[in-house]
């Protein structure tokens, strides 16, 4: 009879950005171990605080699922010798099944005569195979990173303090470390320490938040939300949205209570941003702001306990801001004593990475490249870019940034404000770090993006130069985040530029650097900048093979290539696309590569031949003509009439012709047509 799992691994506090991905790896590894060893089970939930992991599955089956296979042995020639006898090979495979040679039975195959063994597997019970299950599970969950503790042969993100493990409300029993799995959990670390039954994941959730915690992340977080909104309404302020800080708040509480404190006013003299990033980053406080969007000297904080003079909390964090937003309003007021450009000669004792040299040096190359890009895009932004290249990184240098990492390119921003700057140079300044994640917001103006792709292709090309190429998971440069920010602001902007010429420009910049051959450096990084560009339009349902054709036959225009899978997506989607995309595979498997001869009609010696021959040239005209006003839907429309004509050819037709001078003309006859749609995709990977 089908019952319910449940798995809790209670620990020490983990961090906030560990626990979604952790609650996804374990309902993964858990179900694949649950479908590997065939036990049926139905609806999972997983659960998530700051101590504690934890999965339910509905509807496991008691046993596994019995397995009827048909087990495929040697060939009948090698299983028997020359007098019938069974040889080594058939008694080792009916030996390997633990059946005895007579129950084999031959069969015919494509191949020939086979032996073969129907063999019944039946199901072990949940219950046993539980036991190792569980220990798989918890071992195997990967984080960014894992410790151990005390003399202990295991690790995790944390140490570990309790395991509940419980399959129909009876203990599954393992030992993990120094812990026995049991059915006690724990309460709340202050207000409810002591531990609790579980029977299951009914009277888990009830228990839990009898002893203040509230296991269902969504449900924590919806109530966090709530309750902030409620205490900004109550200060009479608005509350500055902020969804990151909210999920990372929700991760950092078992049991959620909003505190509304204040800061003197002088304070909001600072730029908004810095003000707002340093109670959010060093603090975790949501912001208020008035009905005009100004910020309030007010903030709001989400405790873990529930004091007994909650004003006794609220004094203390608003003693714990104020050193911080004093340090604040000294730097700002320090670093507009120097101006920015000069802190530009700082950068020269500043080691970018140690093989890469300078930070100087960085900004001389990507100066460059934003001045080649905006020679391309957009001649009247010249000069800005070249200014916003070279102050992109002064900010780096301020005592401000110095102290507070995560506002560079925002004061540089604000700086270069004061001093009177273009305000278009300023605002790329900032723009140039964009996007900073996945999904994130694009620089707004092409003085911002043309900086921020030479910064994020000399980051790419400098890398892959000197070796630092990522592996796995392992990406400590984010040259993947830039690769996809490459192409995304491309795509945004229409840019039409060759990326192969700008990598090669890169690349041609770094030469002093480089501890790789030039030419390797630049095949990698375009192969590298093509597998994020195909993760990208993948990811926005465009059909795999469409994508892959496409990048296969070319993608030195990021925008063009975009249009073609558009246009072939939507071929894709009609009905008779199958058999199209079956001729023209047909056409470029057999040609392999094709043949430099022209065509000589003289040699036809079939109807058919000269049929598709002259299909092909009335077509190709307009096939070249819609591809140059960049109308791929209606060259592939016009591709695709030459369906009829392949088939008839490919009928009617010996291609391989013994004879050598027909054989290469027909050939040469499938290369015209293969022309036709070779600029637009590959139709070989097209499944």
């Amino acid at each position: 009879m089908a019952a319910e799992l449940f798995l809790e691994i209670g620990t020490e506090e983990l961090p906030a950005g560990f626990q979604r991905p952790a609650m996804r790896d374990l309902e993964r590894l858990l179900c694949k171990e649950l479908d590997n060893a065939r036990i049926a089970y139905g609806k999972v939930r997983t659960f998530a605080t700051p101590r504690r992991l934890a999965i339910s599955v509905a509807d496991v089956a008691a046993e596994q699922q019995r397995q009827e296979l048909e087990l495929s042995g040697p060939s009948i020639k090698v299983a028997f010798d020359a007098e019938g006898k069974p040889t080594k090979a058939a008694l080792g495979f009916a030996r390997s099944n633990g059946v005895d040679v007579s129950e084999l039975t031959t069969r015919q195959t494509d191949k020939g005569e086979y032996l073969f063994l129907s063999k019944v597997v039946e199901g072990g019970t949940t219950a046993d195979l539980l036991p190792e299950i569980f220990p798989r599970v918890i071992t195997s969950i990967p984080f960014k990173k894992s410790m151990r503790w005390k003399d202990l042969d295991i690790r995790f993100a944390r140490p570990m303090h309790w395991i509940v493990a419980l399959y129909g409300g009876n203990v599954v029993p393992f030992d993990y470390g120094n812990l026995k799995s049991g059915k006690l959990s724990r309460g709340h670390r202050f207000m409810a320490p002591q531990t609790f039954a579980v029977a299951g994941v009914d009277s888990y959730l009830a228990e839990a938040e009898r002893h203040f915690v509230i296991p269902d992340m969504d449900k924590r977080r919806q109530l966090i939300a709530g309750q902030i909104q409620a205490t900004a309404d109550a200060a009479g302020g608005n509350l500055l949205q902020d969804e990151g800080l909210l999920d990372e708040v929700t991760c950092l509480v078992e049991d959620p209570t909003p505190l509304c404190g204040t800061f003197e006013e002088k304070y909001l003299q600072l730029p908004r941003e810095l003000l707002i990033t340093t109670m959010r980053e060093h603090q975790r406080y949501f912001s208020l702001v008035d009905n005009e969007g100004k910020l309030l000297p007010k903030f709001i904080t989400v405790s873990n306990t529930r004091a007994e003079d909650p004003q006794v909390v609220i004094s203390g964090n608003e003693r714990v801001i104020r050193p911080r937003l004093s340090d604040a309003m000294f730097f700002y007021t320090q670093d507009q004593k120097v101006r920015l450009e000069s802190r530009l000669e700082n950068l020269k004792n500043v080691v970018y990475q140690a093989k890469l040299g300078t930070s100087y040096e960085k900004v001389m190359r990507f100066r460059d490249l934003a001045v080649g890009l905006a020679d391309q895009v957009d001649a009247e932004v010249r000069d800005l870019a070249d200014r916003a290249a070279l102050l992109a990184k002064c900010d780096l240098e301020s005592g401000m940034v110095y102290e507070f990492p995560e506002l560079q390119g925002i004061m540089g921003r604000e700086y270069a404000t004061i001093e009177g700057e273009n305000p278009r140079v300023a605002k790329a300044i900032y723009e140039h770090y964009l996007p900073i994640q996945a999904g994130g917001e694009l620089p707004s103006d092409n003085v911002g993006a043309l900086v921020s792709l030479a910064d994020k292709i000399d980051t790419i090309c400098g890398c892959f130069g000197v070796g630092l190429i990522p592996t796995g998971t392992a990406d400590p440069y984010a040259l993947r985040r830039s690769a996809i920010g490459i192409l995304n602001i491309i795509l945004e902007r229409g840019y039409r530029i060759s990326l192969p010429e700008l990598i090669g420009k890169s690349v041609d910049l770094l030469a002093a650097k480089l501890t790789r051959p030039a030419e390797e450096v630049k095949t990698d990084v375009l192969e590298f900048i093509r597998l994020r560009f195909f993760n990208l339009l993948t990811g926005q349902s465009y059909p795999q093979d469409a994508v892959d054709a496409v990048l296969a036959a070319s993608f030195d225009d990021a925008v063009d290539a975009l249009e073609r899978v558009k246009s072939l997506a939507a071929l894709k989607g009609q009905d008779d696309f199958e058999p199209l995309a079956v001729a023209f595979k047909r056409v470029v498997n057999i040609i392999k590569g094709g043949v430099g001869t022209p065509v000589d009609a003289a040699l036809f010696e079939e109807d058919s031949e000269r049929e598709l021959f002259e299909a092909t040239q009335k077509t190709q005209t307009e096939v070249l003509a819609r591809i140059a006003d960049g109308d791929y839907a209606a060259a592939l429309g016009a591709i695709a009439t030459l369906r009829g004509p392949v088939d008839t050819f490919f009928e009617g037709v010996m291609v391989m012709a013994k004879e050598e001078t027909v054989r290469t003309n027909r050939l040469a006859l499938l290369t015209q047509v293969a022309k036709l749609f070779a600029g637009i995709a590959d139709f070989s990977r097209i499944a």
